[in-house]
C-alpha cells in the first residue's frame, strides 16, 4: 500500500509522520485490496489548535473516507482510523451479502 501524508500550512514532523504511516498500515489487516491511502493533516483555526486528521483509502471500485477533528494529531488519526476499521468491516458484510444473495438466486 502507498501511504502519503500531506500536511496543511506546516511542516509535519517525522515522528508524526512516522506514526500515520504504522497507524494506516494496520488497515491492510482489514482488506488486502487497499491500494493508495491520502493522509492529510491540517488546523481548523491556528488560534484554537484544532487539529484534523483525514484519511482517504483508495481501493478497486471504492473510496473510503474519514475525518476527524481533536485537540492533538495522534487522537485525530486514532480516531480516524478507527472509522476507516468500521468502513471496512461493513464493506466486508456487504460484499459477503452479496455474494450469499447472488448463490440463493442461482
Amino acid at each position: 500500500m502507498n501511504v502519503q501524508v500531506t500536511a496543511r500550512r506546516f511542516k509535519v514532523h517525522e515522528s508524526l509522520k512516522d506514526y500515520a504511516l504504522k497507524e494506516v498500515k494496520r488497515l491492510e489487516k482489514f482488506n488486502n485490496d487497499i491500494n493508495k491511502a491520502d493522509v492529510i493533516l491540517s488546523y481548523e483555526r491556528a488560534r484554537d489548535s484544532i487539529k484534523i486528521a483525514e484519511i482517504v483509502l483508495h481501493m478497486d471500485g471504492h473510496n473510503l473516507l474519514a475525518k476527524e477533528s481533536t485537540d492533538d494529531f495522534k487522537k485525530s488519526i486514532d480516531l480516524a482510523v478507527a472509522k476507516l476499521e468500521r468502513q471496512l468491516d461493513k464493506l466486508k458484510t456487504k460484499v459477503i451479502e452479496k455474494k450469499r444473495s447472488a448463490k440463493k438466486k442461482l
